[in-house]
């Protein structure tokens, strides 16, 4: 099997994981949605686990782990945002979670719901319209229609241009390097399966942890990243 093949067979694989009857025709629920649906429901399940039996005082040793852990998540999130954005880093925090999740969840046999256009499309207008939001909250509407003009009037037409084109860089470029790694992890199983008898079994161990592993969690750090460094923009 060619890259060309294994790109077919992976981006026109059907989507639909259940078809449901509607009307005269049927509904369609994607994979993606599925997988998101699980990945959901395991941080559920973690957090409840996690955060039970909390307190004020007297604090177990549990509870002072997720505390340090969630306040270094929320240090990494908020040195990117600044101060003046910094109400947004909850939001920015559960992102990052579940594209963590997300990127890393062929681990275990599933398929990563970031492989799907639609999803990253989503997540990137998400962003985009809250870098917009927080920006009229700053400014007020007449105060973000006149930041288009800044520096000077002349590039205005760049500026609007920006808001389709960011959202565009964020869907493009996490779709796309969850698209390489699978294809490059699916190709090294390939090539393994043709050679069993030569090729040892633990030789795509390292490819897997910084494909599905390190990859996964690159990718997931740097679309937060660029969303926080979109809002502190949107709000200096």
């Amino acid at each position: 099997m060619d890259i060309k093949e294994l790109l077919k067979e992976i981006l026109l694989k059907d989507k639909a994981f259940i078809h449901l009857p509607f009307g005269n025709g049927k509904f369609d629920i994607y994979e993606s949605v599925v997988v998101t649906w699980i990945i959901m429901a395991f941080i559920l399940v973690l957090l409840l686990i996690l955060t039970r039996d909390f307190k004020v005082h007297n604090i177990s040793k549990r509870q002072a782990a997720v505390e340090a852990f969630v306040e270094w998540l929320r240090g990494v999130v908020g040195k990117n945002l600044g101060e003046e954005a910094s109400r947004y880093t909850d939001w920015i925090v559960t992102i990052l979670c579940y594209l963590a999740c997300a990127n890393t969840i062929g681990l275990f046999g599933f398929i990563p719901p970031t492989m799907d256009i639609n999803v990253t499309a989503a997540l990137s207008f998400m962003s985009i319209i809250l870098v917009e939001a927080a920006a009229i909250r700053k400014k007020g509407t007449a105060g973000w229609l006149k930041s288009f003009a800044k520096p000077m009037a002349i590039v205005t037409p760049m500026n609007i241009m920006e808001l389709a084109i960011r959202p565009l860089s964020l869907c493009m470029r996490l779709f796309g390097n969850i698209i390489g790694a699978t294809v490059i992890m699916e190709l090294i199983k390939h090539l393994i399966h043709i050679h069993s008898v030569s090729v040892p079994a633990i030789y795509p161990v390292p490819f897997a942890f910084y494909f599905d592993i390190f990859d996964g969690l690159i990718q997931a750090y740097v679309f937060v990243f660029l969303t926080s460094l979109y809002i502190k923009e949107a709000v200096e």
